[in-house]
């Protein structure tokens, strides 16, 4: 009988979002001119929705210009709220700027991975391995992880561990950066020996063959390749769409490809299903965690609101979840509940003339533009 995966989904209902932008308040104060409080909140998707590869659709940069007032302050608190990833939210917020025409703070930048900072007090000081697109290792490390090292440069150290590897035409920045490594750089404890204590999908993978082999060989071993079989180390996934709107015209294969294909591999060749926890979109947790920040930026510009004692009372009428993929983003809204408000877009995933049939959205527009129009109409906030 062929075994099946489980996935453990972290919750946190019954706890206090964990507030993953602790900066949030001041700098948002800092771009803060004085104006009547927003009772309502904007979450936008970015691939599909603002941006398609680097390339701004839909009208987003005018529709991001009409959330800030004359000055250039912030009139409505908003942030990005991506599956994607594979840089550091401060690089990716420098980069939205650019590409938008508009200052995004690393506080408005909410990624995939951004979660794994919860669980840094439970691996800080381990080894663990991190994997995806950019720079995964480098990501892992900002958030505070001490013993990180990239898949890439984890399977430098076992020869032959990738068969085909010679075949390859293509060089990684580390490999081709390895020999001139400073001495310093180097790791200060014994990689071949010592086991790995979780491996983490940060964005989507580059080299899927050799990934899945080199994470079945840590996985299988009990976090040691070449060892006996062992107790699976854990494996987080930063998201698991199946897929999203990138430059290409048709989808592309997103995280939740690379983990159904490492799943099918593990399952056949060991006797215990593959076990991993999945983040991201559609997870409560994570529009937990976007209200939470949204909260802390909207309520920095008000002392009144924040020494007035009724901190228990909910800041927001609306929060709206704007996004083109109705299993991510429209399914995490509705799961969510109160206050959220889902608006799809057709310039994503979604192509679709009716609404969503599984996942209907509150709203169906065809640009984020418009779905800003409508907002800031229905707010009387234009």
């Amino acid at each position: 009988m062929r075994c099946r995966a489980v996935f453990r989904v972290s919750q946190s209902r019954n706890r206090a979002p964990l507030l993953l932008q602790p900066q949030a308040s001041r700098l948002y104060s800092q771009l803060q001119s004085k104006h009547e409080r927003s009772t309502f909140g904007i979450a936008f998707d970015i691939d599909g929705v603002v941006l398609r590869g680097r390339v701004p659709i839909g009208g987003s940069p005018q529709a991001l210009r009409r959330l800030y007032g004359e000055s250039g302050a912030l009139k409505v608190p908003f942030i990005f709220l991506t599956n994607g990833g594979g840089i550091p939210e401060s690089r990716r917020a420098i980069e939205l700027s650019d590409l938008l025409g508009v200052y995004i703070l690393p506080s408005q930048v909410v990624q995939g991975h951004s979660s794994f900072k919860t669980l840094l007090k439970r691996y800080e000081n381990e080894l663990t391995i991190a994997t995806g697109k950019g720079e995964p290792d480098l990501v892992m490390s900002e958030y505070g992880f001490k013993k990180v090292l990239s898949l890439d440069e984890y399977a430098s150290y076992f020869e032959n561990i990738d068969p085909v590897s010679q075949y390859k035409m293509w060089t990684t920045k580390w490999e081709s950066s390895k020999c001139s490594c400073p001495k310093n750089l180097v790791p200060s404890f014994n990689i071949t020996s010592d086991r790995v204590k979780a491996a983490f999908v940060v964005s989507d993978p580059v080299d899927w063959g050799r990934d899945i082999q080199v994470l079945c060989d840590i996985l299988s071993s009990g976090g040691l390749p070449g060892d006996e079989n062992g107790q699976q180390p854990p494996l987080y996934f930063a998201a698991d769409d199946l897929e999203y709107q990138a430059a290409f015209p048709s989808e592309r294969l997103g995280m939740g490809a690379f983990r159904i294909a490492l799943e099918s591999v593990f399952n056949r060749i060991h006797c215990n299903a593959l076990d991993c926890v999945i983040f991201g979109k559609p997870n409560p947790f994570v529009f937990k965690n976007a209200e939470a920040i949204l909260r802390q930026l909207r309520s920095s510009c008000d002392d009144n609101y924040i020494n007035n004692g009724n901190n228990g009372s909910h800041p927001f009428k609306t929060l709206y979840m704007i996004g083109d993929n109705p299993l991510v983003d429209i399914k995490g809204a509705k799961q969510a509940g109160h206050p959220w408000f889902s608006i799809l877009t057709r310039t994503g995933v979604f192509r679709g003339k009716d609404n969503h049939a599984e996942f209907p959205a509150d709203l169906v527009v065809d640009t984020v533009e418009e779905a800003v129009d409508y907002i800031l109409k229905k707010e009387s906030a234009c």
